[in-house]
């Protein structure tokens, strides 16, 4: 069985930083692609980032410039950097990893999501 576990979602004023991080366990093979998506209140869920096993990444143009997203493979976590909050911001953080666990097969995994919420 595998699992994603985001934490770092809190209350930030604009204009601070966030860390998120996202850690996978379980039975993993290889993981592919991870990405951090959010969805605000009566919003369909979006792309914010994404990085590749080769550390290629994408962004929304939404977050180009102040959030950064990296992976650490040792620990199986990916991260998202997050600057210059502005209360757009406010949304539900979800993390999701392509993995192949190690009983085959490849899949789409998410995490349970973390809140963050920019206001003064």
């Amino acid at each position: 069985q595998v699992q994603l576990v985001e934490s770092g979602g809190v209350l930030v004023q604009p204009g601070g930083s966030l860390r998120l991080s996202c850690a996978a366990s379980g039975t993993i093979g290889t993981i592919y692609t991870m990405g951090w998506y959010r969805q605000a209140p009566g919003k369909q869920r979006e792309l914010v980032a994404a990085i590749t096993s080769g550390s290629s990444t994408n962004y929304a143009d939404s977050v180009k410039g102040r959030f950064t997203i990296s992976r650490d493979n040792a620990v199986k976590t990916v991260y998202l950097q997050m600057n210059s909050l502005k209360p757009d911001d406010t949304a539900v953080y979800y993390c999701k990893a392509i993995i192949r666990p190690t009983t085959g097969g490849l899949y789409e995994y998410w995490g349970q999501g973390t809140q963050v919420t920019v206001s003064s």
